[in-house]
């Protein structure tokens, strides 16, 4: 980490290869988009995109032990995702590496098995607008985002999340049809940091969106490890005599 932060951007990568629609919006895919700007960032020192149909589905020993913080979005082949590679990414993700969930990736293995819950909610895919509001405009990932800020054409997302409650709520959206939803949440588990954000659906040019590329980097800075020690656990000695 004293080099910087490397990052891997993981990308489920089929909607790219099944939808022109998708692929005329990403010609490179998702995962290249989000990584051709985080790769520009202070204090980003390399990117790596991953793919699920990579070897070892991108998520091989090499590409996590040289991973800080990874960025997942998947959608239509969340079961692909091997439970031994889920079971793996969890594990780093206690061990210090940093995960940022992106939009629908909120079904995603590894992430259900962070948070223990179904983690479903309401969705709608009329391409309305949305206005995320700051809610704790003090936070990291808050750095340099305006007081709202809005994306014309989205896949609404409503509430009820069935996630835990987060330890930090950064963002909040609101949806031209009515509803709201929790949509930066951010958690501590072991010793990793995992941020959830809402925008990304595949058939919008949301990761065009500057101020949504900017978020995804203030929570890629956020969630880079940051040094905590060894953890001890199990029997042991008094301290005192």
């Amino acid at each position: 980490m004293s080099n910087g932060i490397r990052v891997t951007v993981w990308n489920e990568g089929r909607h790219e290869k099944t939808h022109e629609k998708v692929r005329e919006l990403y010609p490179r895919g998702m995962g290249f988009q989000i990584a051709q700007y985080l790769e520009k960032q202070p204090a980003i020192s390399s990117v790596r995109v991953a793919q699920l149909d990579d070897p070892g589905q991108g998520l091989t020993d090499e590409i996590l032990d040289s991973t800080d913080v990874m960025t997942w979005w998947g959608h239509m082949a969340h079961h692909d995702v091997t439970d031994k590679n889920a079971a793996r990414v969890h594990e780093r993700v206690l061990d210090g590496m940093g995960l940022i969930v992106l939009h629908s990736a909120h079904m995603s293995k590894p992430f259900m098995r962070l948070m223990g819950t179904g983690c479903m909610l309401k969705w709608r895919d009329s391409g309305e607008r949305e206005r995320l509001w700051v809610v704790d405009p003090g936070h990291p990932i808050a750095d340099g985002i305006p007081e709202y800020f809005e994306i014309d054409q989205v896949e609404m997302y409503g509430e009820h999340f069935d996630i835990p409650q987060p330890d930090q709520l950064v963002f909040i959206s609101w949806f031209k049809g009515g509803e709201v939803f929790r949509s930066g949440c951010c958690w501590h588990r072991g010793k990793g940091k995992i941020f959830y954000f809402r925008p990304g659906h595949e058939t919008f040019p949301i990761y065009y969106h500057e101020t949504v590329l900017r978020v995804i980097a203030n929570a890629v800075r956020w969630a880079a490890p940051c040094g905590v020690p060894e953890i001890i656990r199990g029997n042991t000695q008094p301290i005192e005599p």
